[in-house]
């Protein structure tokens, strides 16, 4: 059975998965699928019932994050301070569907917002506690930094070029002159010296989740791997306040250097959005400028 193909990509809609479920997973089959929107760029993801998740890589760029979550969400989660979405199964190729496919827990609440935060300073200490309870777990050198995540906790360096015409691109918009010396602290800094850590690789708010202001759940582990753990100060710029900030900061206890780089990374991430996206998309739009705004606050 082929399936209809946008490009080199498949069109993902609710007759695959039903047909994907009903092959591979039948127990689950019967259950009532509801489209998640907006969902990520890496995958398509729908509700199954009331407990479940089914998803599916949208192209290949993202095709190796099933199995990868499969294997080694369910050892790093009983370590971890918040839940995790642990896969419950893992889908195989199928029905005219090129890649593997995974079936997570689903859970309720929000995604965080700026500014929604009952009390930013406690989830800037929980997110600090999440991040070294994931870096004091022995790491696994299969996943540095390569196809499964790109430059994530890749040295800054590799973005260097695309980031320099990226502050060119948007200067006018942003002040350019600031964009740049922001990323010259940060191409500066000395780089990871010490064994790679690791790293959830897209902490920003779309894949946290809330309920009544409150930090309930860390989603998508796309980007696990290990590496510079610089990357996931990210969540700094892109959700809290100044002041939660510097106590995310100090419950880390992050040194110069790699606070420096973690700075430089929220903007590089931010201007490969904003370029990318900013144009067609509001929502993206509204954040990216938050995020790159943010990193322009701070004088270290």
């Amino acid at each position: 059975m082929t399936i209809e193909q946008t490009g080199a990509n498949p069109v993902i809609d609710a007759a695959l998965v039903e047909r994907l479920l009903a092959a591979q997973l039948p127990d689950l089959a019967s259950l009532p699928l509801k489209r998640l929107e907006p969902a990520g760029s890496d995958n398509v993801i729908y509700r199954l019932g009331d407990d479940l998740a089914v998803r599916l890589p949208r192209g290949d760029w993202s095709t190796g994050q099933p199995r990868k979550e499969f294997q080694w969400l369910p050892r790093l989660a009983p370590r971890l301070p918040l839940p995790v979405p642990t896969p419950v199964a893992l889908g195989s190729p199928g029905e005219g569907y090129p890649w593997y496919w995974c079936v997570s827990r689903w859970f309720e609440g929000e995604t965080a917002t700026i500014g929604g935060l009952a009390d930013a300073d406690k989830t800037a200490v929980e997110l600090a506690e999440f991040v070294k309870a994931l870096q004091r777990v022995p790491p696994d050198e299969t996943l540095l930094p390569g196809p499964h995540n790109s430059f994530i906790g890749a040295p800054l360096a590799r973005r260097d070029p695309a980031t320099r015409a990226a502050i060119e691109a948007v200067d006018g918009v942003f002040d350019g002159t600031a964009l740049t010396e922001v990323w010259n602290a940060a191409m500066a800094a000395p780089p990871w010296s010490r064994p790679p850590v690791w790293i959830h690789g897209d902490l920003h708010p779309g894949n946290l989740l809330t309920v009544n202001g409150d930090l309930s759940a860390v989603l998508d582990f796309g980007g696990l791997g290990v590496g510079d753990p610089a990357c996931d100060l990210l969540i700094a710029w892109t959700l809290l306040p100044s002041s939660a900030r510097e106590t995310f900061r100090a419950a880390l206890d992050v040194d110069d250097a790699t606070w420096a780089r973690g700075r430089g990374y929220a903007l590089s991430t931010g201007l490969n959005a904003y370029t990318a996206y900013a144009a067609t998309n509001p929502r993206v739009a509204e954040n990216t400028r938050h995020q790159i705004t943010e990193t322009l606050k701070d004088s270290r």
